[in-house]
């Protein structure tokens, strides 16, 4: 059984590296390949499992690309008819929520379509979404669509996941329908809604929020401060609804029942013995505790795993603890294939199997030793998951969760379920018991707090890539080994590489320039051999979320530089200086130049002034405006000058015609370059005639937004530049593109990231003129 599932699991994981999907006549072959895995003898059997995986998975994915938005759709106004599904998340003047639509109309048209979208609703004058309503929305949707980065969060790929078809947002003339009743699979969510909603009155602040986190699975109000907290130590699968408290709930109320139902004497238990009616009550008991969180799919697993168990104790015949890790793996794929790609599936799974390894053996140390032994376990069996997915390891996690596993689980858990049940029973004691919760959660979050706070309280690194990754688990592997296994002394060794990362830095005398995928903004890395420059940090687009933390820190982890060694923010506009925030929070930066230093908190920032030079490792740098009497606004970007073994790149920042001008007067001898990033996104006040000749590049790169509003570059500036003979690239359309200057043969591209990365849920890129 371990093995088949090994396989089942090898399969699906193949498909996840094809770029395009197998067309879906393969999907027919399942009639053969799972009386494969059933019935033939080994090794035929694994090759039958293997396959299944692949095919099984093949059908899922199909299943969820046939309902995608067609691309001829997007950007039009749209009628959408469906229900509001899950719990509405309101900020400020916006309301996210996702919606299951049953048909829209477009062009008086109707048409068929069951996806999911998801929304959002701006403005002062929205209405209070419930979970369950009808509604008929105009709407504009576009195709699921990310930033493209080397170390980014893969956006796409959590969509596809989750199911969501398209993304987009409310416009007009919209109205709630009038319907007979809530159809039945949003009533859950419904209940979850108002249930939230009474309890947020009970208690508020940052308790009430993980108070609602805990109790009905509602992590609405969980600030992003908070989320760091329990992020940096290694909490954030304690406060809320989890496979770990589903399955300490259940072997509580197993404990109890068995126990009691003894008491009912022989004849009740001859009809029943206390076993089952223990294992038949606690999976009751967590089903309802999952239902309250909405059945989430990390409470999906532990229900699948916890079912599992409970069926080999009712059946009296207890499984072996691989057998039973094994089968539930094997169902939770069975499922849903694609939770292979959530860290979830890969964190809770491997935690088990971890502490099953610390518990195993012939020697049983003391019950503290051993508690001990299975939080070191866990912390450093986790790491090369923890890297590869969040690039950094939280080291105060065993200390952290030493102290909060045995406080959430033993007595903030049972509180919350304890009060929730009052607030509504006997509001009296409900107020008192809610109120010592509270309590309980603000001094644990104080402690985390500072733990957090701790100079050494995490390590952040790039993942170094899956070689990397394979080594550092092969050598904790050794590690955690039995004394008396040979070759332990070896895994000191196999953790190495991920000190010096894998990333590749260029030699000595070259220069790689990579125009980062931000969105409609601007953020560009230079990298020497040992040097790293940043221009730019792109976009902020709300409170809790810009390029600089999702994009521009992500890059230069993954780049395994230390930190950025001088910082360039071309001008004041939001889309080239709304990360800085987060960059110089995230990261230490030596040297920062700026046009606005008015605009950049603190000290440590200098004006950047035409004829500033220097060089790093045989790579000359110069600013080439702004220069003296400059103008404001978009002519005052600083100008930059990469030159690596005679190429050239020009770094050109917002700069409009009067700052081309001002450069023709004052630069025309230094403007020529192999590499131009375009003046201002490729917009009409910029790349005038007389500019792109001087420059007369060899390559033009455009930062621009998918679909931008502005419709970025302008078809006349593409034509400008096609006349002179460029070729030109988006990175909308292309992600993070790399070139490289300074190689014998002279300029190279190194990669396009969204091509050479693409993956079959990417969706595939539809021009917009």
């Amino acid at each position: 059984m371990r093995s088949g599932t090994i396989a089942f699991l090898a399969g699906i994981l193949c498909l996840q590296l094809f770029s395009s999907l197998p067309h879906s006549g393969w999907i027919f072959l399942l009639g053969a390949s799972i009386p494969a895995a059933l019935w033939l003898a080994f090794p035929w059997r694994l090759i039958g499992w293997l396959v299944s995986g692949f095919l099984w998975c093949l059908w899922s994915a199909h299943t969820i690309l046939s309902v995608s938005l067609p691309p001829e759709l997007e950007g039009q106004d749209l009628i959408l008819v469906g229900h509001v599904a899950g719990l509405p998340e309101s900020r400020d003047r916006r309301t996210r929520f996702l919606f299951d639509v049953e048909h829209y109309i477009v062009e008086g048209q109707r048409q068929p379509w069951p996806a999911r979208v998801r929304l959002n609703w701006y403005g002062q004058q929205r209405p209070d979404l419930q979970a369950g309503e009808a509604w008929r929305l105009q709407v504009r949707l576009k195709r699921p669509w990310g930033f493209r980065n080397p170390g980014s969060f893969d956006y796409e790929r959590w969509l596809f996941a989750q199911r969501i078809r398209a993304t987009g947002y409310v416009r007009y003339e919209n109205r709630p329908l009038a319907a007979p009743s809530i159809p039945w699979r949003y009533r859950l969510d419904r209940w979850r809604q108002h249930l939230s909603a009474e309890l947020q009155q009970q208690l508020s602040g940052q308790a009430g929020g993980l108070f609602r986190a805990l109790s009905v699975g509602d992590r609405r109000d969980v600030d992003q401060p908070t989320w760091e907290v329990l992020r940096v130590t290694g909490t954030a699968h304690l406060l809320a609804i989890s496979g770990m408290h589903i399955g300490l709930l259940a072997a509580l109320v197993f404990w109890i029942a068995r126990h009691l139902w003894r008491l009912g004497g022989e004849r009740v238990l001859l009809w029943l013995p206390a076993p089952r009616a223990a294992a038949l009550l606690a999976t009751l008991a967590a089903v309802v505790y999952a239902a309250m969180a909405g059945f989430a799919i990390p409470t999906q697993r532990a229900l699948v795993m916890l079912a599992v168990v409970m069926l080999a104790l009712w059946r009296m015949r207890p499984l072996a603890p691989g057998r039973t890790l094994a089968w539930a793996a094997l169902l939770v794929l069975l499922l849903d294939p694609l939770a292979v790609l959530s860290a979830g599936f890969w964190l809770s799974f491997a935690a088990v199997a971890l502490i099953l390894y610390a518990l195993g053996g012939t020697r049983q140390p003391s019950r503290l030793r051993q508690w001990l032994r299975i939080q070191g376990w866990i912390s450093l069996g986790l790491a090369p998951l923890l890297i590869a997915w969040f690039q950094q390891v939280s080291l105060v996690a065993p200390l952290a969760n030493l102290l909060a596993i045995p406080l959430v689980s033993l007595l903030i858990v049972p509180l919350a379920l304890l009060g929730t049940l009052a607030a509504f029973t006997f509001p009296a004691a409900g107020s008192v018991l809610l109120a010592g919760l509270g309590e309980l959660l603000e001094g644990l979050l104080a402690v985390l707090g500072n733990m957090a706070a701790w100079p050494f309280s995490h390590w952040q690194t790039g993942s170094g890539g899956l070689p990397v990754l394979l080594l550092l688990a092969l050598g904790l592997l050794l590690l955690l080994a039995p004394r008396a296994l040979p070759g332990r002394y070896l895994a000191p060794l196999l953790c190495l590489p991920l000190l010096f990362g894998s990333g590749g830095r260029p030699p000595p005398g070259e220069a790689w320039l990579t125009l980062l995928d931000v969105g409609q903004g601007l953020a560009a890395a230079v990298q020497t051999r040992s040097r790293l420059l940043i221009f730019d940090t792109g976009p902020r687009y709300s409170a809790s979320f810009d390029t600089g933390a999702a994009v521009v820190v992500p890059y230069v982890r993954h780049s395994s530089y230390p930190g950025i060694d001088h910082l360039v923010i071309s001008h004041g506009d939001n889309d080239h200086i709304g990360g800085l925030a987060s960059v110089r929070q995230a990261l230490p930066v030596g040297r920062l130049s700026t046009s606005v230093p008015a605009q950049i908190p603190g000290s440590g920032h200098q004006p950047c002034r035409a004829g500033q030079r220097w060089q790093w490792d045989g790579v000359n740098f110069r600013f080439l405006a702004p220069g003296a009497g400059r103008s404001g606004g978009n002519d005052a970007s600083c100008v930059l000058r990469i030159e690596a073994a005679g190429q050239v790149a020009l770094l050109s920042g917002d700069i409009e015609q009067a700052g081309e001008r001002a450069l023709l007067r004052r630069q025309r001898a230094n403007l020529a370059a192999d590499i131009l990033v375009a003046p201002h996104h490729g917009s009409l006040t910029s790349s005038t005639p007389a500019f792109v000749a001087a420059v007369d590049p060899d390559y033009v790169l455009y930062p621009v937004g998918y679909r931008n509003r502005y419709r970025f570059p302008r078809p006349a500036v593409v034509a400008r530049y096609t006349d002179s003979g460029a070729r030109q690239y988006r990175v909308d359309e292309q992600g993070a593109l790399r070139f490289v200057l300074g190689e014998p043969g002279g300029v190279r591209q190194q990669f396009s990231y969204r091509q050479a990365k693409r993956r079959y849920w990417h969706s595939r890129v539809v021009r917009v003129d």
